[in-house]
């Protein structure tokens, strides 16, 4: 990736759209939960959506052989999405800016009460 296209971001809106090309084949209860993954998803990522893109493709991977498996959204993902997503996170690490955040502030106020 160029300097050009990490500072713009093209190479993420490239990615997304092949993203986006990939779920519309997918049928339309998965498309559904697609955009719910999306929604719950991007309340994690970091200030350029970057930690996101690798999950987000695993995800699309995972409903596209559930898929053409035949089985059912509810089979693959279970009922609750916005709990896969949080384990989705929990489990591959991804921190948000507001984490980063607040570890930086618990790290400061500890140096100044002298911990």
């Amino acid at each position: 990736m160029s300097f050009w296209e990490k500072i713009t971001g093209s190479d993420m809106t490239k990615e997304f759209k092949s993203f986006e090309a990939r779920a519309k084949n997918l049928p339309v209860d998965y498309q559904a939960a697609w955009e719910k993954i999306k929604t719950n998803l991007w309340q994690h990522s970091d200030f350029t959506g970057r930690n996101l893109m690798p999950i987000l493709d695993g995800v699309l991977g995972l409903l596209e052989e559930t898929a053409a498996d035949g089985q059912n959204v509810q089979d693959a993902l279970g009922d609750d999405i916005k709990g896969f997503c949080s384990a989705l996170i929990g489990e591959e690490g991804a921190n948000s800016y507001r984490d980063k955040w607040r570890k930086q502030l618990n790290n400061n106020i500890a140096k100044k009460l002298g911990k």
